[in-house]
């Protein structure tokens, strides 16, 4: 058991909703916030920069263009890192690795039209995984919007059903409102994706300026009282079946310590949602490991046991309940969430407590009561020992779960692990070990291919003193490739394994599972050189098929420094098991591929 766990007080200016990693207070990074200047003439532009820098701001990934030129010659004087992609989306996404492995927001520049809705994707994707993502773009003179100008769009129009909030900037004046608050919103409550779209016109717009105001910080937590937390203990300590299911909102809050804490001292067995995985040690004793759609058969067995189940910063997403009217088929249900939204959206709670979840725990923490749960606990073991998850081959680099097997073995738990979407992000979701929050990094809700590769340059950028692994497949590794000339210009310490099966291996699956074997459109029938493409871009590339010895050439690419592409083919046939059928039950998930099995 470990010792209490605490975490300091919250402020409102030091650390972000959901207690991402903590932000220096405004005065340490600033001084005085009121303390007054000489009057200065500055571009919006340059305003701008200056309070993106006051924001704690010191790396944009981005593209220029037309429209946003201003920002970009305004940057070139400043101590901001410029990122160049190669493609809008991939720096949305460089963005959003950078935020997801900080927890603080970061910023990506587009220009307008095209470069705006290239970004779009990235938007969505932070939209749905809850990430303080800054989207900034260019837009055409205010004169001549409407008018079907060049490279024009609607981009105020097209953020809106995917932020949490946008603005269409109308003077460079209203920048000194615009910027904090703009940060105060993608980091308070549920963190999330803020769009700033700014005309040309406003970015050359000269205004004298004295002070400067306060950086924009997260809003204080929502109030929870302890009423309601005794009345949540108390339904825990009455059930006699009752697990935990433990989501992304834990790690927003910064509160893996606490849980581990809370679930140690309530014997309270624990699953994890697929943005969860890593509040939990996957060797930890009271770990499930990831429920739903892919999750290990016993897993979901012990869902329809369970009598209680305390979700904790979860959305109750469709991936993780299967059919809902058949999951936790005799539970009642408890949501803790920032998020008053997700309150009874897709399951209704006997109870329901919107805060801070790191909040709740907190209290709980003080005033629990130490139980155990020993008949349910040796219940739980038998579901474990009679219904184990399967990970056939995990003794073969050249099979799926065995070349994650042997990545794991060579680097130690300091890695920082990405994945893009497909077989491999679920073969590695179910084998990989992970031992912390933060070490693993996907795209969830959105489920975007082409998200690992710029991902995991975000997360080499922000944490360069570890080495980051990207784990992708053929059809995803396609999406941003581009992104290879990225990696090698900065010459970051970053792995990507690809799994190649020369297919869209989801996708035939499906076909092969659910529609008669009829694959369509699911083979790639030229197949692309990877090792060859990534040295083309200017990083180091091999093909564990083509070395002597696998294991030795793979430990000698993860250890050697800068970015390399290592090649794994494995078969077209393999699949991931067990697997949930598109609106099935999670308890009639396929384990095998069997003609019983499929139906």
């Amino acid at each position: 058991m470990t010792e209490l766990a605490t975490r300091p007080k919250h402020s409102t200016a030091a650390q972000s909703q959901h207690g991402h990693a903590h932000e220096q207070t405004q005065s340490e990074v600033h001084g005085d916030p009121k303390t007054t200047a000489e009057t200065r003439e500055l571009s919006g532009a340059q305003l701008l920069i200056e309070l993106l820098e006051r924001q704690g701001i010191t790396c944009i990934a981005g593209v220029p263009g037309g429209a946003n030129l201003p920002m970009y010659d305004a940057l070139s004087g400043s101590d901001i890192k410029h990122v160049l992609a190669r493609h809008e989306q991939g720096a949305g996404f460089i963005a959003q690795g950078m935020a997801r492995v900080t927890g603080k927001a970061q910023v990506c520049f587009a220009s307008s039209g095209p470069g705006a809705t290239n970004l779009i994707t990235a938007v969505a994707d932070a939209h749905l995984d809850s990430i303080p993502l800054i989207a900034i773009t260019g837009q055409v003179p205010q004169a001549m919007i409407g008018t079907d100008a060049f490279q024009e769009i609607d981009t105020f129009g097209l953020m809106l059903p995917i932020t949490k909030h946008n603005y269409l900037v109308r003077s460079a004046e209203e920048l000194l409102e615009v910027i904090p608050a703009a940060f105060e919103l993608a980091l308070s409550g549920r963190p999330g994706p803020v769009s700033i779209d700014i005309p040309k016109d406003v970015q050359n717009e000269k205004i004298e300026l004295g002070s400067m105001p306060a950086p924009g910080a997260r809003l204080p937590d929502p109030v929870v009282t302890e009423h309601e937390v005794d009345d949540m203990l108390s339904r825990i300590t009455a059930a006699k079946q009752p697990v935990l299911m433990i989501g992304g909102g834990i790690v927003y809050a910064d509160a893996t310590e606490l849980l581990r804490y809370f679930a140690e001292q309530m014997d309270v067995p624990a699953v994890q949602t697929f943005m969860g995985l890593g509040v939990l040690p996957s060797d930890h004793p009271l770990s499930l490991g990831m429920l739903g759609m892919h999750g290990a058969p016993f897993t979901n067995l012990v869902l329809e046991e369970c009598d209680l189940l305390v979700g904790l910063g979860v959305r109750f997403d469709d991936r993780a309940t299967g059919k809902v009217a058949a999951f936790c088929p005799n539970a009642e249900f408890i949501h803790v969430d920032i998020d008053n939204s997700e309150i009874g959206k897709v399951l209704q709670p006997v109870q329901s407590i919107v805060a801070d979840v790191g909040n709740v725990l907190e209290i709980a923490n003080r005033r629990l009561q130490p139980q155990s749960n020993e008949q349910w606990q040796q219940r739980v073991a038998q579901l474990k020992s009679d219904h184990p998850l399967q990970l056939d081959g995990s003794d073969e680099i050249f099979r799926p779960y065995g070349a994650i097997a042997a990545v794991a073995e060579l680097v130690d738990s300091s890695a920082n692990i990405t994945t893009d979407v497909g077989q491999h992000q679920m073969w590695v979701a179910q084998a990989y070990p992970f031992e912390r929050p933060r070490q693993w990094i996907s795209s969830g809700g959105l489920g975007t291919m082409g998200f690992g590769l710029p991902a995991a340059i975000g997360m080499a950028l922000a944490a360069p003193n570890q080495k980051t692994i990207c784990f992708s497949g053929d059809g995803s590794l396609m999406m941003n490739i581009q992104e290879f000339a990225t990696a090698a210009e900065h010459n970051l310490d970053l792995k990507v394994i690809i799994l190649n099966n020369n297919h869209l291996g989801l996708v035939r699956q499906q076909q092969t599972l659910f529609y008669n074997k009829n694959l369509s459109a699911v083979k790639f029938e030229q197949r692309t050189d990877f090792p060859a493409a990534a040295i083309a871009m200017g990083m180091a590339g091999i093909d564990l098929s083509e070395c002597e010895n696998p294991r030795e050439a793979l430990k000698q690419a993860l250890n050697e420094p800068g970015p390399c592409l290592i090649n794994i083919p494995i078969a077209e046939t393999e699949m991931v098991f067990p697997m949930v059928a598109p609106g099935g039950a999670n308890k009639d998930m396929i384990v095998s591929e069997t003609p019983e099995a499929a139906t």
